[in-house]
């Protein structure tokens, strides 16, 4: 943090403003529990679908989206396309409980194609 000329102590630097994208509740809460307990973060809405997180993100301009990658309406894969392409200042982070490959390469593909 840099420090404040007159006072000589660090100046708190903005928080990272953060989206939580999840179609099931318990997780979507349970992260932002967890994550509004970081010093440095804030938590700025919530989608539960992925046409949602995009609209969100629209209107919110967070600066970290965590993207679940199995939603309702459209998946989080395409979703996280959209974001990046409209705003590819935010960042997307993945999460999923599913290791298969078509799940994991969509994401990837997804912010590969915004690049």
């Amino acid at each position: 943090m840099p420090a404040d000329p007159v006072r000589a102590e660090p100046v708190p630097a903005d928080p990272i403003r953060i989206l939580v994208a999840d179609d099931q509740a318990i997780v979507r809460d349970g992260l932002v529990t967890l994550l509004s307990l970081v010093d440095g973060f804030a938590i700025v809405g919530e989608a539960a679908d992925g046409l949602e997180a995009v609209r969100r993100v629209d209107e919110l301009r967070p600066d970290v989206v965590l993207m679940d990658l199995r939603m309702p309406e459209i998946s989080g894969a395409e979703a996280t396309a959209r974001v990046l392409a409209e705003h590819p200042q935010t960042a997307v982070l993945v999460l999923t409980t599913f290791a298969d490959d078509e799940s994991i390469v969509g994401a990837l593909r997804a912010g590969h194609a915004a690049t």
